[in-house]
Parts: C-alpha cells; structure tokens; sequence
C-alpha cells in the first residue's frame, strides 16, 4: 500500500480524538497502529475490515486509500521515517528538519493530512526544544487551515499546543482562551477522550497560574472522572499530577500529597523518563511553594535533576530545575548560595516565560533582603512585578508589591530614627 494509508488511518484517528492505544485498544498495540500509520507495515484484510469497524467506515473505504507509491510519496515517507526516529532519539532539532522536509513533499502531493500531521510534529520539536515563540507561529498556520474545520481532533491538538506556548511565554490570560476553545471543542470528541483529557489539563494549568484556583478545582474534579486506573495507567498518573498540583497550590497540602504519591506509583522512569523528570520538577516546586521542606521534597528535586542529566532538556528546563533548587536552598536557610544560584538564572531570564522570570526575580529580592541588601532587593522586586503583569498574574503582583512596601517602609523607619 502507498504512503496514503498511513496518513489517512491517522487522519481517521485523530478526527476522532482517538490515541493510538485507543484504536488499537485490545487487539493492536500501538507500536503496530504506529507501524500502520508510518507506512512501515502492510494491513491484512482482516486488520482492514477491523479498523473499519472501529472507525466506522466502510472496509472498502479504507482499501480505497490505497494507491501506487510515486516518487513524492518515497521521499515523503523517507522523511517522515526519518523524523520520527530522530524523535524517538530525543534529537528534536534533527527531527524537526525532518519533519518540515516531510510537511513540503506532502504539500507538493496536495497531502493536506500528511502536510498537517508532520507541520504539527514540527511545531511540537519547537515546544520540546524551548523555541515557544517559533511554536506559536507554526500552530497559527495550522489553525488557519481549511482541514481544522473538518475535524474536531485536529482542532482541540492546535488549540491545546498554542496554549501550552502560550503558558511558557508566560502569556497567561492568552493561553487561558485557547485552552477554553480546545475544551469547547473537545467536549464534542468521544466520551473519555484522551484528547479531551489533555485539553483540560492544559486549561487546569493555565488557570491555576493566573490565580483563579477555585474555577481550575473545579475542573479537576471533571478531569478525575474519566480516567480509568486499570486502562489508563501512565494517563490517570499524569492526571493525578495535574490534580495534586492544584491541591498544592491551594494550600491543601494533605491532598496534594495524596494526590501525587498516586502519580509517583503510576508513572515509571522506564516508560518515560523525559515525563518523568517533569514530574518530580513540578512535585518539587509546587511543594517548595507552600513552604513544605521535607525529605521527600529534597528526594523529588534529585530526581529531576537526575532525570534531566539523562535526557538532556531544554536550556529553559534546565534553569528551571536550578531555580527549583535555589528556592530549596532559600527556604532551608543556605541565603547565601541560594542568591548565587539565583544570579546566574536570573541573568539568563530571556530564556524563561515571564511569570517563570517573575517567580526568579520576586525570590532573588526576598534573599537580598534577608541579607540587608535592600537597593538590590527593590529592583528586583520592581523586574518581579513588571513580568508578573505581563503574564496576567495578579496575584503575584500583589505579593510583589507587598514586598515592596515592606522594604520601603522599613526604610522610612530606619530614616525617621537616624
């Protein structure tokens, strides 16, 4: 069969929100859906009347997509060969020259599944390599393509990517509209979705950033009633993750705990352990972020950090992880190291999103205060709030104020006494 089967078959899938393991479901794994999908394994007829089935189409439908191989269709299937190993590989530069070579043989077929599915790769190596801005402007040109009105999955992944470069630009309020539009969407997919799923999270995140924890509690408590532990293990992990993080955030340490020592049991290094790291980054943070320093806290942060070794990451990951320890070394006293850590990472602080940068430059002015250093203190609180208010955190420019005020006032004291 041509190049046209594999694209198609997952055109199919994703318009109907369905993963790979959702298609496959108890049949095929979805290393084969994905053999299928890349070209790189022949369908039998029984597995072709079988899919059909699953996604209600004609049996002759599916055979239909068969067509000769051309010249375009070799090269494109090359290409797309060759990015997905270089995924596979971690390699995300390598994968996404590959992808975007893959995204313009299919354009010259007039392939606009294949042109989509490999722009849409080439926009996630953007996100996995910190390039947000780069992510952004791919994930519009899909988003302006006529394919998106056809099919309601492709639709919710644009939205939920664009919200996810949003976030880590720190454009808050912006990536709360595109995860409320990937949701709207969603909600129309197949119950359970997996896609839907991730457009929640993607909404749970945002909100939770911009302050308005009730309204993402509340969507935390739909995200827990459609995973399923025994079919969705690394699934329900990830969603147990998101939930314990609010938890955290609200103050609600007892479940936050809860919540992500379930994560903890669910997903596995060996699996994933790029996921993994992100996980122990953000247990350890959030936790840091109520004031919770405790052994398990510390164990979380040498995870990530070791995790991260292993993997490689982002620049913007790896600043993230060391602000994660400066805090650790913040609360635990050690005021000293921790603004040395600080310092490097805020000098880096184009590379973060904004309320990332804000969060850096608010602790790097309460550690030069705890050091008397009040000057220093004051115009890094001053970086702290102009970036809180870029990225919408309103919250976070109320806390940054009071700090603010504190020093002031202090030093007006400290005047009225000389």
């Amino acid at each position: 069969m041509g190049s046209g089967f594999g694209e198609k078959l997952r055109a199919e899938r994703l318009e109907r929100g369905l993963t790979q393991a959702e298609l496959g479901k108890d049949l095929y794994s979805p290393s084969y859906i994905s053999l299928l999908e890349t070209g790189r394994r022949e369908p039998t007829p029984e597995v072709i009347q079988e899919l059909a089935r699953r996604l209600e189409l004609a049996p002759k439908a599916l055979e239909a997509w068969s067509q000769p191989v051309t010249v375009n269709d070799a090269e494109y299937v090359l290409a797309g060969l060759y990015a997905r190993q270089a995924w596979d590989m971690r390699d995300y530069a390598q994968a996404a020259s590959h992808a975007a070579t893959a995204a313009q043989f299919a354009l010259e077929g007039k392939n606009n599944s294949a042109w989509w599915n490999m722009t849409y790769m080439q926009a996630e190596c953007m996100l996995k390599q910190g390039h947000l801005a780069e992510c952004q402007r791919i994930v519009q040109h899909l988003l302006e393509h006529p394919i998106i009105a056809e099919s309601d999955g492709l639709a919710v992944r644009a939205r939920q990517m664009l919200a996810a470069a949003c976030h880590g630009l720190g454009q808050l309020s912006t990536a709360v509209e595109h995860a409320r539009e990937a949701v709207r969407i969603g909600a129309q997919l197949p119950a359970g979705s997996t896609i839907y799923i991730g457009a929640l999270r993607a909404l749970i995140g945002a909100l939770a950033e911009t302050g308005r924890l009730d309204e993402a509690w509340d969507y935390c408590q739909i995200l827990g009633t459609l995973v399923d532990d025994e079919s969705m293990g690394q699934l329900s992990g990830e969603v147990e993750w998101v939930i314990g993080n609010v938890a955290f955030i609200r103050g609600d340490y007892e479940s936050g705990v809860k919540h992500h020592e379930r994560a903890a049991k669910r997903l596995s290094p060996a699996n994933d352990i790029e996921l993994w790291a992100r996980f122990n980054k953000a247990s350890a943070s959030v936790r840091l972020s109520g004031g919770i320093v405790e052994p398990e806290t510390l164990a979380a942060i040498e995870r990530a950090e070791l995790a991260l070794s292993i993997v490689g990451g982002s620049r913007t990951e790896q600043l993230e992880v060391a602000f994660i320890r400066a805090r650790w070394l913040y609360l635990t006293g050690e005021i000293a190291a921790a603004i040395e850590r600080l310092k490097e990472i805020h000098a880096e602080k184009n590379v973060l999103g904004r309320h990332t940068a804000g969060e850096v430059a608010l602790l790097y002015g309460r550690a030069l205060k705890a050091l008397g250093r009040n000057d220093e203190a004051l115009e890094l609180l001053k970086d702290a709030r102009e970036q809180f208010s870029y990225a919408g955190a309103s919250d976070k420019v109320q806390q940054t104020m009071d700090a603010i005020l504190e020093i002031r006032l202090a030093q007006q004291r400290t005047d009225r006494s000389a």
